[in-house]
């Protein structure tokens, strides 16, 4: 039987923008300055209503990323789902990420080539 396809699944509502993922990243793999394994993207502020703001943080793999395969391969999350400190972060595999995705709007899912 074939290894199931894995991805990651982030929920950006409560995403703190704490940047950690970036850091273990770049930490991991001794990125330089200007080359990133996940970037942290912002979307906002702006506001909505007279007293509501919405300002969303959202982490995004880029080409590099392949999810920490040799991690995962030992049994392992990948360094930036470890080190997610408000633990939005969720590595698993896809068919499971997908059927959480109706749960919630404010997720995204990625999947490495």
């Amino acid at each position: 039987m074939a290894d199931k396809a894995m991805g990651m699944l982030v929920d950006y509502d409560y995403c703190t923008g704490c940047h950690s993922c970036e850091v273990s990243c770049k930490e991991r793999f001794d990125m330089a300055e200007d080359e990133w394994g996940i970037k942290l993207a912002d979307n906002g502020p702006w506001r909505y209503s007279e007293t509501d703001w919405e300002w969303n943080h959202v982490p995004i793999p880029t080409e590099e990323c392949d999810l920490c395969a040799d991690r995962v391969g030992k049994k392992r999350e990948p360094s930036c789902v470890h080190h997610c400190l408000a633990q939005v972060m969720r590595f698993g595999p896809i068919d499971e990420l997908v059927a959480e995705l109706d749960k919630k709007p404010k997720q995204v899912l990625f999947v490495p080539r």
